[in-house]
């Protein structure tokens, strides 16, 4: 509780360092200004009265203006004070009036401190309370206005200090956290560390997860409790975790960089969409400003009070059945994979699966060599070169350029070597034919064939081997599982797509690529399930069109051979999808079945 004012005491204002006087006046001008500034500033170090009572409101930038002065006899004055207060953007305005009086011997004008000065009636024993009420969060909305994110039901489950003796605490601690299957040594530590009337929380859960992961014999534990509250969650604790991310309590590093907007206890976003667009999820907060008196029982005399608005739903395009189903449909890879679909209508990203990513969000951030999937990118500049589908293109075992030798894929076709066409070239993804061809492309016509098709190109290639490798998605070509799906999905639309998560982001860029283009990729796309390396895909019904790849990165393995990425890309009515698999033999063996499996279920 702040100081209290005594309504007798003076304050002078020469004791501030305000001007007293000036040439051929008493100085009541100069007394007047010198008050404004003093209390605009805050500067009030000799009079600590004045300064405590306005402390509660130190953040919040202040006006301080004086009317026209009203003289009273030869040593007193009146002056009214308009106060104007910038309260997290609302404008608080009020009046007083301060009551000066001369000291003739002194030559000296003083204030009464009166504590009315400070707040309208505030009386000597009353000082000034800020508090808080944040707005519920808002939810996210998926398409079809489907909620993905909203408050449902959790359980706090931990150990309430409260309820047992000091002696007893260690063993229950021990207790509870292998009831709930956590690190026992360290909740020990936790519970043994903070004070006796403590709740000690070990792990929050849902429902579900309760029932499997949470002993039966867990409330018999001397101490043990479990508090029913809610948190913003999506549907389950897997579902586009990564791209969604997670609230909880405001850290002291983001407190600490918000400048005051965030305040220990509020819950914030802490990583994925919730934390990039926290504040607009926060929405605004509630701020009551009153008197209070050191009595627990009187209630706040209210002087200013601005009500909590919340914040509208965050619309974005994530199909709650469709996440799911690319989530299951990844639910066996043992190694980093990500599956990506996007309506190639509207470039609304559908699914965005991740697996066994660390949290990491390779679907739409991960940047990957994307192997002959990018085959897609090259044979569309092939084509603005003017080559057609059906001219001769050589595909022999290998090719050397610039002393690097190039070779196909394992288990290429013998009988699709020699001089065959593009579309089979592409079909049958000859590393040797497309190389072979590079003299008819630039880097810029590689960027701008990239460009068609919804995503960034590559840089300028440092070498001629590096141009040769560009044109197979290697070199320095990298591409995320979301810019991937994207080509399918420009192929698909016939037009040049931009994909976006946020619903109000769905404006289209003007198409670089013609009807006439897309079609005959689609056309090469389809050849590659019908005759080629995506023949897995072949039975399935409404047809797909696909492109496989593969792609070689990191060190070599004991066996000298470089690990590989697993690719496939496609599309069918409505979705173009991509497969991404971290370390997977080939696209065709390891991302094809992904994808088989993903439009057999959709």
């Amino acid at each position: 509780m702040t100081k209290m004012l005594r309504a007798t005491a003076l304050l002078t204002v020469s004791a501030l360092g305000l001007a007293a006087c000036s040439a051929g006046d008493d100085g009541l001008d100069d007394a007047v200004s010198s008050l404004e500034t003093a209390l605009e500033s805050r500067v009030l170090e000799t009079y600590p009265e004045f300064a405590d009572v306005i402390e509660p409101l130190a953040e919040f930038p202040l006006t301080v203006t004086a009317g026209e002065v009203e003289r009273g006899d030869d040593d007193d004055a009146t002056v009214p004070l308009t106060w104007v207060w910038d309260i997290d953007g609302h404008e608080w305005t009020y009046e007083t009036a301060a009551t000066l009086r001369f000291d003739s011997d002194a030559e000296v004008w003083s204030v009464d401190a009166d504590p009315a000065l400070i707040a309208d009636d505030l009386t000597a024993d009353e000082s000034l309370a800020v508090s808080y009420v944040a707005p519920d969060r808002a939810e996210i909305i998926g398409a079809d206005e489907e909620v993905l994110v909203t408050e449902r039901p959790v359980g706090r489950y931990g150990l309430d200090k409260s309820w047992i003796d000091d002696d007893h605490v260690a063993e229950s601690a021990a207790a509870v956290a292998e009831a709930v299957d956590i690190d026992v040594d360290d909740f020990v530590a936790r519970a043994e560390n903070m004070g006796d009337m403590a709740f000690v929380e070990a792990i929050v859960l849902r429902p579900h997860d309760a029932e499997e992961r949470v002993a039966n014999d867990f409330l018999e534990i001397p101490g043990a409790n479990v508090i029913e509250t809610t948190m913003m969650l999506a549907p389950t604790s897997s579902f586009a975790r990564e791209i969604l991310g997670v609230v909880g309590e405001a850290t002291a590093e983001i407190i600490d960089g918000s400048d005051g907007e965030i305040r220990t206890g509020d819950i914030v976003g802490l990583s994925g969409l919730q934390a990039r667009y926290d504040e607009d999820l926060r929405g605004a907060r509630g701020i009551t400003i009153a008197a209070v008196v050191d009595d627990e029982d009187a209630e706040p005399r209210v002087l200013a009070e601005w009500d909590a608005t919340p914040a509208d739903p965050l619309q974005i395009t994530l199909n709650s059945g469709l996440q799911q189903w690319a989530e299951s449909v990844l639910g066996g890879t043992g190694s980093a994979s990500a599956l990506v679909v996007i309506d190639p209508a509207t470039g609304d990203i559908l699914a965005a699966a991740n697996r066994e990513t660390g949290g990491f969000d390779a679907a739409t951030s991960g940047r990957y060599a994307p192997g002959s999937t990018y085959k897609v990118v090259t044979a569309l500049a092939l084509l603005r070169s003017g080559l057609s589908p059906d001219d001769t293109v050589t595909c022999s075992p290998e090719l050397t350029v610039d002393g690097y030798t190039f070779h196909n894929h394992d288990g290429y076709p013998a009988d699709a070597l020699g001089e065959i066409t593009l579309r089979e070239a592409i079909a049958q993804s000859c590393n040797t034919a497309l190389i072979g061809e590079r003299d008819r492309i630039s880097d810029a016509d590689l960027r701008e064939a990239a460009e068609a098709l919804g995503i960034a190109g590559p840089d300028d290639a440092t070498s001629e081997t590096q141009r040769a490798a560009n044109l197979i998605g290697q070199g320095v070509v990298t591409a995320t599982p979301r810019e991937m799906a994207t080509v399918a999905a420009s192929v698909a639309g016939g037009r040049t797509v931009s994909s976006h998560i946020l619903a109000d982001s769905a404006e289209q860029p003007a198409s670089t690529l013609s009807e006439q283009e897309a079609a005959q990729l689609h056309e090469l796309m389809r050849t590659a399930v019908t005759e080629g390396s995506a023949n897995l895909l072949a039975h399935l019904d409404p047809p797909v069109s696909a492109k496989t790849g593969t792609a070689e990165h990191g060190e070599p393995g004991e066996d000298g051979q470089l690990p590989t990425h697993a690719w496939m890309i496609g599309f069918s009515e409505g979705m173009a999808v991509a497969v991404f698999v971290e370390e997977g033999e080939s696209g065709s063996s390891v991302a094809g079945p992904l994808m088989e499996a993903f439009f057999a279920g959709a």
